[in-house]
This record gives C-alpha cells, sequence and structure tokens, in this order.
C-alpha cells in the first residue's frame, strides 16, 4: 500500500516518528513516537493547512510516497467506536491513549484512523518500535507547492 505524507525538505526521509515524539499530536502523546501518514495527497494537504496559522504559505516541502508492506498488520479504529468528542480541537486525550497503547501493545505495525479534518478519508498511523518498521520505505518525494489560497486570511 502506498500512503502519502508531507514533510519539511529536511526531514523528508526521515520515517521515525520523532516529530510526534518531541511534540505530541492527536494520536500521539509527547514521548510516543508515530509516523503519520495519509491515504491521499489531497488529505495530507489538508492535515498541514489546518496546523498553520492563516497568512502563512508553507514553503520547502515535499511531497513523500511511503511503501507499507501489503502483508502488514493493520489496527483499524472505526468511527461507531470513538467518542463524540474525539475530533475536538484540541484534541481529547482519549485519541492519543489509543494511539499510545497500540504503540505500547505492538501488535501491528499501523492503525488506520478516521480523519479528523475530511470525513471519509483516513489516516495510517505507523509504530515505529514495530519489529517490521524495517519494511517501510520511501519511494519517492518530490517537492511540493501549496496553493495560495488555503492560506488567505
Amino acid at each position: 500500500m502506498i500512503v502519502y505524507r508531507l514533510s519539511r525538505s529536511k526531514f523528508r526521509n526521515d520515517l521515525s516518528g520523532r516529530g510526534a515524539e518531541l511534540a505530541g499530536g492527536r494520536w500521539n502523546s509527547k514521548g510516543t513516537p508515530m509516523l503519520y501518514t495519509s491515504e491521499s495527497i489531497a488529505l495530507c494537504t489538508v492535515e498541514v493547512a489546518v496546523h498553520m496559522p492563516l497568512g502563512i504559505v508553507p514553503l520547502d516541502y515535499y511531497l513523500v510516497q511511503i511503501q507499507l508492506p501489503d502483508d502488514a498488520a493493520i489496527q483499524e479504529i472505526k468511527l461507531e467506536d470513538l467518542p463524540e468528542v474525539w475530533k475536538t480541537f484540541p484534541h481529547a486525550n482519549v485519541t492519543q491513549e489509543i494511539g499510545d497503547n497500540f504503540v505500547i501493545e505492538g501488535q501491528h505495525l499501523i492503525l488506520k484512523v478516521p480523519s479528523a479534518t475530511v470525513q471519509g478519508n483516513h489516516n495510517y498511523l505507523v509504530n515505529p518500535r514495530h519489529p517490521e518498521f524495517s519494511k517501510i520505505k520511501v519511494i519517492g518525494a518530490e517537492p511540493f507547492e501549496f496553493d495560495k489560497r488555503l492560506f488567505v486570511k
């Protein structure tokens, strides 16, 4: 399976999940590494846009294509299994607990979760501590230019 990620140039080949480990995110607490990827280029774009202040166009980004093993164990979180507050902003701790447990338990390489930004779409979170993590490969990276209209005040 091919998934996508938008990264700043200097991090385009970094799949360690270190950025999420340092900052935390919707699906992980600070201190828990997690590689966030999306099922489409469009979803990646929206995921970056919602984290940028209006008026600031992200520069020096790369679109990274990542190959996940077709036989990888995937745990899926279904929308109906999440509490109503799962996609609030700021994010609820309940989603961080789900992601942290996913990494700690280490049973699956991939966690498929619903997107909080684009209804009906999914993000694929990868556990950098899983024994099969070495099977994850960057298969392409190219400069990406955001449409300025997404960031207009």
